[in-house]
């Protein structure tokens, strides 16, 4: 590990030790900043982001063409829990009350979503607002909207096939794939909500139904050199494979980075739950595949999709980087191989001033550099609110795994 990635190290097993007692040290006289700690520096920043979002009451999501703030739909929007998930963060690093209410403001605005059963991300949106909140706050109304949730994703799960369903098919750009029952990997995030409501429920159906959906992507999406399909699309009466494509990707064939990154945490988070070999041995595999490809530049930042035909004139994806990180540090603490070089340079990379904003740029949100989806042509090179709610959720499992009190 060279001298910067030590320094920033040492930085972040401190930030938390000097935060409370010594947020003066962080600021000049006269107002003149001196350098922030990472999450001091994500407080500032969506300290602005957050005034904005309070003037419109809305969640924001990215910033559009002209450079405006683009806030998520009015009706469901698979990107609305994380800002309120990044508020929860803030709350639980900070402890500042002004935090909590927040948080607990931008989640109401979409608390009707959780009876919808159209849609699978219904475990992004709930688990990182509502399962944060219940998590740091134990309140019993959040664990009440969570099982509500659950249960609607529920509906979307087919034994036939083994899955749950991530797109309904009969309307939009989906419907003209000709997909019957398309799975994506991103599917694997709404797992963990399964997961915790068999451990805060005691029911175990939430749990059977995220094992069966786990071990059925296990055995459809994955290449033999462990880089994953993006969709795989299922015959509903008899769950064989119909095709495995891409939505997302550069081709059907490539490795879609951010695809790869859901993978990775996906089964890092199955084995946090079950403690299942196979589950590890396929996080470390994915994980191994994404650290040591050989058009990996050398900050660890991938671009959006491995195989892309530009490499090494094509765009970074920060979104993918977050996520990935945020999985390597858990998967470090159960894993005989060991991940902390590679967390060490991507957290440095992504608290770099090459991928951190400056305070009251970038729309006040705290990455640049992610990509959403290049096929539509939508969201490229523009910050996102799902990076920055993982690159968070990074700094602060990073704390808790390799911290330790003076």
């Amino acid at each position: 590990m060279n001298l910067s990635k030590i320094i920033f190290a040492i930085a972040l097993v401190g930030m938390f030790y000097s935060c409370k007692e010594n947020k003066a040290t962080e600021k000049m006289d006269a107002g003149k900043r001196t350098a922030l700690t990472p999450m001091g520096h994500a407080e500032e920043q969506l300290t602005l982001l957050l005034k904005e979002a309070e003037k419109a009451n809305r969640i924001p999501r990215t910033i559009d063409v002209d450079g405006n703030v683009h806030w998520t739909k009015e009706g469901f929007d698979w990107t609305e829990g994380f800002f309120p998930g990044s508020l929860w963060y803030l709350f639980e690093y900070t402890e500042d009350e002004k935090w909590r209410l927040a948080a607990e403001r931008f989640q109401t605005l979409f608390e009707d979503h959780k009876n919808y059963t159209s849609y699978h991300d219904l475990g992004f949106v709930f688990n990182c607002s509502y399962g944060n909140g219940y998590r740091l706050t134990k309140n019993e109304a959040f664990k009440d909207i969570m099982i509500t949730a659950g249960d609607s994703l529920m509906t979307r799960f087919d034994p036939t096939v083994g899955c749950i369903k991530s797109w309904d098919v009969d309307k939009g750009w989906q419907s003209e794939r000709n997909w019957r029952f398309p799975v994506i990997i991103d599917n694997m995030m709404n797992l963990e909500m399964l997961f915790e409501l068999s451990e805060l429920t005691g029911n175990q159906k939430y749990k059977e139904t995220a094992i069966l959906h786990a071990n059925t992507t296990l055995r459809n999406h994955f290449r033999e050199d462990n880089s994953s399909y993006h969709v795989v699309d299922y015959d509903p009466n008899t769950g064989k494979v119909r095709s495995k494509q891409t939505a997302q990707g550069f081709a059907d064939e490539s490795s879609w980075a951010r695809g790869q990154a859901w993978g990775l945490y996906g089964y890092t988070v199955c084995y946090r739950y079950t403690k299942d070999q196979k589950y590890l041995e396929q996080a470390q595999k994915i994980a191994d595949y994404m650290i040591h490809f050989k058009d990996t530049p050398n900050d660890g930042i991938p671009y959006w999709d491995y195989n892309a035909d530009k490499i090494p004139n094509e765009p970074r994806d920060v979104s993918a980087a977050a996520i990935t990180v945020s999985a390597l540090i858990e998967l470090d603490g159960y894993s005989a191989v060991a991940y902390r070089s590679a967390v060490d340079k991507i957290l440095s990379s992504l608290a770099s001033d090459q991928y951190t904003a400056k305070i009251g740029e970038n729309k006040n949100f705290i990455l640049k550099h992610s990509v959403g989806s290049i096929p539509h042509g939508a969201e490229i090179d523009v910050p996102l609110n799902y990076a920055d709610y993982y690159y968070l959720e990074a700094l602060m499992k990073y704390q808790k795994a390799y911290s330790k009190p003076n």
